[in-house]
C-alpha cells in the first residue's frame, strides 16, 4: 500500500483527512423512499459513523451504465476523519451492506446504495482493492457535475486540473 503526497492534494487539516466520495443509488428502499432519499440517509449513515460532512452536492440523474435499466440519482460528498483510505473504503462497504448492497454477481447492476471513493487529500493511494483517484471519474459526468459542485478547486493529482476545469472539459466532449 502506498500514498504519495503531491500538486493533487488539498490541503489537510492535521490528522484530519478529507475524501471526496461518489454516491448513485438506483432503487427505493422500504423505509427510506426513493433514490434521492436514499442519498440523503446515506450521507446521514456517514455523520452516525463519525464522519464529519462537509458538504453535499445536489443530486443529478444519470442514465445507466450496463444491465440496469433504471436511472440513477448521483451525488458527492465532502467528508472529513481521521481513517486512512483503507479504513475509510471498508467503513464505506458497511454502510452500502447496511443499505442492501450485496458484492455478487453482475457487475453494475441495479442497486440500493454505491459509495466510490473519488479523491482524498492525501493525494494518490495504491492497493489491490483500492485506488485513488478512482481510476474512471475523469469520464463520468455524473461524478464531475456534483463533485465539482462542492470541491471546484480541488486538483486531480494525476492530471493536474481542478474538479472544475475536468467537468467542464468533459461536458465540451459529451
Amino acid at each position: 500500500m502506498r500514498a504519495a503526497r503531491g500538486s493533487g492534494s488539498e490541503p489537510g487539516l492535521g490528522h484530519e483527512h478529507r475524501y471526496l466520495v461518489a454516491l448513485g443509488s438506483n432503487r427505493r428502499l422500504p423505509g427510506i423512499g426513493g433514490p434521492r432519499a436514499v442519498l440523503d440517509a446515506a450521507v446521514a449513515a456517514l455523520s452516525e459513523s463519525g464522519w464529519r460532512v462537509v458538504a453535499f452536492a445536489r443530486p443529478v440523474a444519470s442514465a445507466p451504465i450496463g444491465p440496469s435499466l433504471r436511472r440513477y440519482a448521483n451525488g458527492a460528498v465532502l467528508i472529513a476523519g481521521d481513517r486512512d483510505p483503507h479504513a475509510a473504503l471498508l467503513d464505506l462497504q458497511r454502510i452500502e451492506t447496511a443499505f442492501g448492497r450485496r458484492r455478487r454477481g453482475q457487475r453494475w447492476r441495479s442497486r440500493a446504495l454505491d459509495l466510490d471513493i473519488v479523491l482524498w487529500s492525501g493525494g494518490a493511494w495504491h492497493e489491490p482493492c483500492l485506488t485513488i483517484p478512482h481510476p474512471l471519474f475523469r469520464d463520468r459526468d455524473f461524478v464531475l457535475r456534483p463533485a465539482a459542485q462542492i470541491a471546484p478547486q480541488w486538483r486531480d493529482p494525476v492530471t493536474g486540473r481542478t474538479l472544475r476545469q475536468l467537468a467542464a472539459r468533459h461536458g465540451r466532449q459529451s
